[in-house]
């Protein structure tokens, strides 16, 4: 898992520095492209992830403490603020994409290099996140499914321990994504 998670770490490790090299050719494209994106969204889905990462280590606890119908609700809670980022984040690609600022956009294109270079970044990035919200929130699933079957308890809760680790993973990289897309203005 400790592996898994460190092969996760070097990717995004690699695009955080693809990010940075551009930002530092393009500065005030940059800047002028983060104001375009909602910046209350982004500090909401903030504040959903990380109360998300809460509730997943409420789940491991209760677990540890055979308390298995609180276990269930707490990992319930997770699923429920991971399907609200999502959901903010659907709100957040649909304006921009009624705006036309979209990979593949002839709008795109027509922006100066770096603002596209932003947006591309800020999509691909964005995006790729928003997958590993998606395999989180199935893995979840999947652990809970086993905790209702009796297939993970309180003597064998390691599975329940290393879809908390995947999420606190996925919390990780959304605080740093925030300040490179959202607060950089």
């Amino acid at each position: 898992m400790w592996l898994f998670l460190f092969t996760e770490i070097l990717l995004f490790g690699g695009l955080f520095v693809i990010y940075s090299v551009y930002r530092g050719m393009h500065e005030a494209d940059f800047h002028h492209a983060a104001a375009e994106l909602n910046k209350f969204m982004g500090v909401t889905n903030t504040v959903v992830l990380l109360t998300s990462s809460f509730t997943i280590v409420l789940s491991i606890a209760a677990l540890q403490r055979n308390q298995v119908g609180r276990s269930l609700a707490f990992l319930f809670s997770t699923l429920g603020l991971s399907a609200t980022f999502l959901v903010i984040k659907y709100f957040e690609w649909s304006a921009k994409y009624h705006h036309h600022i979209f990979p593949g956009t002839e709008h795109i294109h027509e922006l100066p290099h770096g603002e596209g270079l932003f947006f591309n970044l800020y999509f691909m990035m964005t995006g790729l996140h928003g997958i590993h919200v998606v395999v989180g929130m199935i893995v979840m699933l999947v652990v809970a499914a086993k905790i209702r079957s009796g297939a993970v308890g309180s003597t064998n809760y390691a599975m329940l321990e290393y879809a908390g680790l995947y999420w606190h993973l996925v919390d990780l990289i959304w605080i740093f994504l925030l300040p490179l897309f959202y607060l950089t203005t």
